[in-house]
């Protein structure tokens, strides 16, 4: 019996350690549950192939987006050399429609940008400050939820005029309220954190608290709701254009494209739709990726 007890091998030697496992950091967690929804991951890469014809489009448009021809006006889909038909001018609608993506990108997404920065400013101190200065600035911010988005984008933009410019200058006005308010709810939430009262106790400087421990925090939703925008962004802006409040002709940009082909839509209705599949394809998608990052960033998800 000595001898066999003697000859079995320890207990602890004959389990061996399991290797190290480094634990996956939030944004790879977001990552991984981002890449298992495949209707955001399509609505992704619509959206960066939008941008990619909107960075390379002038280069790749097969014909001149500005060179027109009475002989060739309103021809129909599927024309020799037109495969998208041609506009009220003879212009060739896949070339405006390509080169036409830099302008409606650019006027849809560049205001919730300035709007994300700004907003994000106002909300944080507002948020983090509270007591009477956030009573003044939030209230401030209600002022503008008194008009209904459409309304006060075409009220600016008739009172600064048409142009570019001043349709950017407007939705940003617009989306800016909207923004401070989201930001200064979840500011209010992180604030009274136990890690907030901490570096509050150690001394730390409000800026510095703001920067190191409430700014990473609270910038998850702001930009995921930011996101959501600029598909609202994207019809607003579109919207402004065929009033006649935005982009000034011959610019090829879809809301405009859209006005200027009204009266062709009983010659030729599908060359006419074209301007506004590409704006609901470009608004769903980004309204598809917002939900995507939405449920990607939930931690309970």
């Amino acid at each position: 019996m000595s001898t066999v007890l003697a000859s079995s091998p320890p207990v602890a030697a004959a389990v061996e350690p399991l290797p190290a496992q480094r634990a996956r950091g939030y944004w790879a967690s977001v990552w991984l549950r981002f890449r298992r929804d495949p209707v955001a991951v399509g609505a992704a890469v619509v959206v960066l192939l939008l941008v990619a014809l909107a960075l390379i489009g002038p280069w790749i448009a097969p014909a001149d987006a500005y060179q027109s021809s009475m002989l060739k006006r309103l021809k129909p889909i599927g024309t020799a050399g037109l495969p998208l038909g041609s506009d009220e001018l003879g212009r060739d609608m896949l070339s405006r429609l390509i080169v036409g993506a830099r302008l409606s990108l650019f006027i849809g997404i560049t205001p919730v940008l300035c709007a994300f920065v700004l907003g994000t400013v106002i909300g944080l101190v507002a948020g983090y400050a509270g007591g009477l200065t956030n009573t003044l600035i939030m209230r401030t911010i209600d002022v503008f939820y008194a008009f209904p988005s459409v309304l006060l984008a075409i009220a600016l933009s008739g009172t600064l005029g048409a142009g570019v410019v001043n349709s950017l200058i407007s939705l940003t006005i617009v989306f800016i309220p909207q923004i401070a308010r989201v930001a200064e709810s979840v500011t209010t939430q992180v604030r009274n954190r136990d890690y907030v009262e901490a570096a509050r106790a150690s001394g730390a400087s409000p800026f510095t608290i703001v920067r190191v421990h409430v700014l990473g925090n609270v910038l998850g939703p702001i930009f995921v709701y930011a996101t959501s925008l600029i598909a609202v962004s994207m019809i607003l802006a579109s919207g402004l254009s065929f009033l006649g409040l935005g982009v000034k002709p011959p610019e090829p940009e879809w809301g405009l494209m859209l006005n200027t082909l009204r009266t062709a839509i009983y010659v030729q209705p599908w060359v006419a739709a074209l301007p506004g599949v590409m704006i609901f394809i470009t608004s769903i998608s980004f309204n598809i990726l917002s939900d995507g990052l939405r449920s990607a960033m939930d931690n309970k998800g």
